[in-house]
């Protein structure tokens, strides 16, 4: 009887992560494009610092203002051989998804992540030597197949869009599997893993943002109507995507990375 209440809390619990990020993910790619779009403030690379660093003050806060979890110890030699991979392939990610909204719809954008299930079966395959039936190879020949015909006849194709979006089914599906080595192997909760992947990311993409982008951002500053109205918006799409990249790991620790590309693919169902 308790284990079956236990089975069906985890099922529970399991299935409110996948709402809630659901939920966060379409807020913030909306919110993404818009500031690309309305904002006229087409720097990914920046928009992407933007997130992690709000991401690195919003763990930092729950785990040693707030104390509302304890932090996890890792030695530093495991911070740079197992998060250190994982913040950079999240920031590949990250990056890509914003580089292609800036050429291509919502819609076709999330159309073509739906290949995330395929590399992410793919990539375990190959390269971790993962089995998988032949079942669940069979159920990827459709999906593939769709996305291949949405793209031919999709009406604003950009191939740069395309591009963006499909190596980041890539990106995606190392950085849900590595995700998964880490807060199963390592016990990690998905706050922990906010607070030590985010500062990472924000190194990473802090140099290139500010070489490649740092003076179109100054003109953008110098020529806006109401940039500190704009400012504000920007650092409120950060807030939403710390509680994006939280949700995001919480999922994957509540279930496995095939289940939360899958269910990636019912939200551009139910979003549609």
């Amino acid at each position: 009887m308790e284990e079956g209440r236990f089975l069906q809390w985890g099922v529970f619990r399991s299935l409110l992560a996948i709402l809630q990020w659901w939920g966060f993910n379409v807020t913030v790619i909306i919110m993404n494009k818009w500031i690309f779009q309305k904002l006229d403030f087409k720097f990914p690379l920046s928009v992407s610092c933007v997130h992690f660093i709000c991401s690195s003050i919003g763990a930092y806060l729950v785990i040693k203002v707030l104390k509302l979890k304890p932090l996890i110890a890792v030695d530093p030699e495991d911070r740079w051989k197992r998060i250190f991979p994982m913040s950079f392939v999240f920031c590949i990610n990250i990056v890509l998804g914003n580089v292609s909204l800036r050429y291509i719809p919502v819609s076709f954008m999330q159309t073509i992540k739906s290949f995330t299930p395929a590399t992410t079966v793919f990539l375990q395959c190959l390269v971790w030597r993962k089995y998988f039936d032949r079942r669940i190879w069979a159920s990827l020949v459709p999906i593939v197949g769709g996305i291949l015909l949405t793209s031919v006849t999709e009406l604003s194709f950009n191939m740069l869009g395309f591009c963006a979006a499909l190596f980041g089914c890539l990106a995606t599906s190392t950085k849900t599997i590595l995700a998964e080595s880490l807060l199963h192997g390592y016990k990690f909760d998905s706050i922990n893993t906010v607070y030590y992947m985010a500062p990472f990311a924000t190194m990473i993409l802090g140099v290139p943002a500010l070489l490649l982008e740092g003076n179109g951002v100054m003109d953008w500053f110098h020529a806006h109507p109401a940039p500190w109205a704009a400012l504000i918006i920007i650092f409120s799409s950060g807030v939403l995507a710390f509680c994006l990249n939280f949700s995001i790991f919480y999922v994957i620790h509540s279930t496995t990375a095939v289940t939360f590309n899958v269910a990636g693919n019912l939200k551009v169902r139910f979003v549609e």
